[in-house]
């Protein structure tokens, strides 16, 4: 099992020793929020809280996700970074590509690249992006960025983007993955047929166990033999907080583990000092990290 420490919509100044403190701490990565706006109106609802609400992101400080992934690859030099997730049919898909090879290239192949569908359609149209046939949108992106961060000369002719023979360099030395985040059904299928793995966003173990299965039967279904070396299965789960979770976990296909200690979906700014925050990672590594790794 491998173990990401999620922080999101703190202040922006922690970042980076918390980032220190993780690779510290015997974690495996850290994950990247993506924000883009706070439209001042919307009738647009977040689908990973109960209620529905987005009032919690207002005034949150994000970083730029491939702008912070920069500056915490330059402070660490062990730790995996994971935007979760990246709004990847919002941005050109061949600037995409070149950010996303120049972080792995200069961290030595530590960029694990979170993907996923923009849930506001605020996104799209103040990006200039049609909402309609995202989906579909989404997956042109992802070959996009899978071929040309390959380092070769690449061409594509799609419904929505049509790319000369070109190639990016430098290359990074090692496929990029691409982990795809989402609940619905065709998110689970994108993360078999496109994907190197899948992102879960949260939620209760019922509905978690849910969706495993699920992801087992389309992998089944699309003959999908890779193993946990070459498939990724990232959740959240309160059995990630003792080693026998763990091992439960494990039996399930999880192969990464996202653990955080405070509820971020909150209004206002985090008030939770640095020093409390570090503390708290620090005893997750203490109490389930070193035991499970032992």
């Amino acid at each position: 099992m491998r173990f990401t420490y999620a922080e999101a919509m703190t202040r922006a100044e922690y970042y980076a020793p918390l980032a220190q403190a993780a690779e510290a701490a015997g974690y495996t990565s850290m994950t990247v929020a993506d924000s883009l706006i706070y439209p001042e109106t919307s009738d647009s609802t977040y689908p990973y809280t109960d209620t529905g609400d987005r009032e919690f992101l207002e005034d949150k400080e994000f970083i730029e996700t491939m702008i912070l992934c920069a500056h915490l690859f330059a402070v660490t030099s062990t730790l995996r970074l994971t935007p979760f997730v990246l709004k990847l049919p919002v941005r050109p898909p061949v600037l995409v590509a070149k950010q996303a090879s120049s972080l792995a290239y200069l961290s030595g192949n530590r960029l694990g690249l979170g993907v996923g569908i923009s849930p506001w359609p605020e996104d799209f149209a103040n990006l200039g992006v049609p909402w309609e046939r995202r989906g579909k949108r989404m997956d042109e992106c992802m070959d996009i960025v899978r071929g040309l961060t390959s380092g070769d000369f690449f061409s594509y002719s799609g419904e929505f983007y049509e790319i000369d023979s070109l190639k990016q360099s430098p290359a990074p030395t090692e496929p990029i993955p691409l982990l795809v985040g989402g609940h619905a059904d065709a998110a689970l299928r994108r993360a078999v047929r496109k994907g190197d793995g899948w992102m879960h966003a949260g939620g209760d173990g019922e509905e978690l166990d849910r969706l495993l299965t699920r992801l087992g039967e389309i992998r089944r279904e699309e003959g999908d033999t890779r193993d946990s070396s070459q498939f990724e299965v990232h959740v959240i789960s309160y059995d990630a907080y003792d080693p026998d979770g763990i091992k439960r976990l494990e039996d399930k296909g999880v192969t990464d583990c996202i653990v955080g200690f405070r509820v971020p979906y909150i209004k206002g700014p985090d008030t939770e000092p640095l020093e409390t925050k570090v503390k708290h990672l620090e005893q997750y590594a203490e109490n389930v990290i070193a035991k499970v790794n032992r």
